[in-house]
């Protein structure tokens, strides 16, 4: 089956048009988070439209959108509560302010030392588990629409002739998105869905608008110095904020784009979108941003309707801020209803449908982490989900690694007898190493083979040690063939008494002593 997404070049028109949509989508998002966080709505917008423009023209991932974040918004709560009892009403503010800045600047130091390189340590299963539970966390959040809000406050569930209305409305904009393409590609089916249903609503239809959240009218951000006492007490306080909203920033970001390299089949630099992504949220803090991160939402949403260069999030942000200076009263009258159809288009892209063909042909184990990675995203946050995705991996990996050690005997004679050892040596595999061997039954000098196996850590060359002692206590000797020479000299500075028997053609390999 083609995928739909792999388009390597895009092209101008396509760009500029996908990027005014996925600003129409970014407007709500934006008001909504800084409304999650507790800070003025124009925060969220000076934050889309800081990040935006500096991750789309700089950034290591073409046609990812990077703007203010739910997933941020969360670990802000607590921040701004906490900022609004040590200095009042407003200082909550100056201090999110503050925690953006250094939280641009970890980012900017990890890309510095180059440690995205470590996303390729996800595996699949996690990268399937994170898709479906961002997936879900899209779905549920929509959900929030369908109640009557006026600015912050968010009243009952809608009833009636509003909800009939708003559901036949979210149901037309899919339909629009769904269909156009097949009549025509010339505009793409989301800005399209947008217009017409903006038009239909302006007709006469009453339902809920952008105003009704919050009016985007503003004016230019300009820089601002965060006023908070820099003192160590300050520091100690934002601080921790600061680590883990790096952290969450930064993992959202490189998954969204290893997401997308697989989406497009091309490939981006992380450690690039690290840097950058880290110097557009310090340039936020300055300008009273609440900083941000990729958006896999509006990230599908851009390379859906075709963007795939720097001009599609170069466009978007030029959007949002006209849209702060002169476009509020027609952005304001936006329904909710064409937002929301957009963002269930882009559940049912997200979601890997696949991973339901995959029960009963994959490996249990990678199910389960499929959906334990799912769970905690829908529960915790992105962040935790794969740091737990990982963990749980490697855990499996572990022991099935620990189950394929193998022992042979090849070689059986009276006074000598050999063994091959099969599989990895290392912390999970060592204890059935050791109860594989019999050092009171075998005779006087045993060899063993490693031309099959390699030793990993120091817990396997420990295991070697101690199995050279039992046999050195019952005047028998053990032999090793086939270790590389890293191995070799730990084993020699370990003083063990075991002989090494350097081949021809020993691997070379070394050994990890963290």
């Amino acid at each position: 089956m083609k995928n739909p997404f792999v388009k390597k070049r895009g092209n101008l028109k396509d760009d500029v048009l996908s990027g005014m949509t996925v600003a129409l989508a970014l407007v709500p998002e934006a008001i909504a988070f800084a409304f999650v966080a507790g800070v003025p709505p124009l925060t969220g917008m000076y934050a889309a439209f800081i990040v935006c423009l500096i991750t789309s023209v700089f950034g290591g991932r073409p046609g990812m959108i990077s703007a203010a974040a739910g997933s941020l918004a969360v670990v802000m709560v607590a921040l701004v509560m906490e900022g609004n009892v040590r200095g009042g009403p407003g200082a909550e503010l100056e201090y999110l302010l503050a925690t953006v800045v250094l939280m641009g600047a970890i980012q900017l130091i990890i890309g510095w030392m180059r440690l995205g390189r470590f996303i390729r340590l996800v595996p699949h299963p996690v990268m399937m588990g994170f898709v479906n539970g961002l997936a879900v966390v899209i779905f549920l959040a929509q959900f929030g629409m369908f109640k009557e809000r006026r600015g912050a406050v968010v009243g009952d569930w809608l009833q009636g002739p509003a909800l009939w209305t708003m559901l036949g409305l979210v149901a037309l904009t899919m339909l629009i998105i769904h269909y156009l393409p097949k009549l025509t590609k010339v505009i793409p089916s989301s800005l399209a869905a947008i217009l017409i249903i903006t038009g239909v609503v302006m007709a006469g239809v009453n339902t809920q608008t952008v105003g009704d959240l919050s009016s985007v009218a503003g004016g230019f951000p300009l820089p601002h110095l965060p006023r908070v006492p820099f003192t160590w007490d300050t520091l100690n306080f934002i601080f921790p904020y600061a680590v883990i909203l790096a952290a969450v920033g930064l993992i959202e970001s490189l998954m969204t784009v290893q997401l997308v390299d697989e989406l497009t089949e091309t490939r981006g630099r992380g450690n690039r979108e690290a840097v950058v992504l880290g110097f557009a949220n310090m340039v936020a803090g300055f300008f009273k941003g609440m900083g941000g991160c990729a958006l896999i939402g509006q990230t599908l949403i851009n390379i859906r309707s075709g963007g795939r260069g720097r001009t599609s999030g170069f466009t978007a942000a030029i959007c949002l801020i006209l849209f702060i200076l002169v476009g509020a009263p027609l952005i304001d009258r936006i329904p909710i209803a064409a937002l929301t159809g957009v963002m269930f288009i882009v559940v049912i892209s997200t979601f890997e449908w696949a991973t339901f063909n995959t029960v009963g042909k994959a490996p249990k184990s990678d199910i389960l982490v499929i959906a334990i990675v799912t769970g905690v995203t829908v529960v915790f946050d992105l962040a935790i989900a794969v740091l737990v995705g990982v963990v749980v991996s490697a855990l499996v990996f572990a022991w099935k690694s620990a189950k394929h050690v193998q022992i042979n005997r090849t070689k059986d004679e009276p006074n000598e007898r050999h063994y091959t050892l099969e599989g990895l040596l290392y912390f999970g595999s060592v204890r059935e190493f050791s109860e594989r061997f019999d050092p009171a039954g075998d005779p006087e000098n045993v060899v063993v083979d490693f031309r099959e196996s390699r030793v990993c850590d120091l817990s396997g060359l420990e295991a070697l040690n101690v199995l050279a002692e039992r046999y050195r206590k019952l005047g028998k000797t053990l032999h090793l063939r086939h270790l590389s020479p890293d191995c070799r000299a730990m084993l020699r500075q370990a003083g063990t008494l075991v002989d090494i028997e350097v081949m021809a053609d020993d691997p070379h390999y070394t050994v990890a002593r963290v």
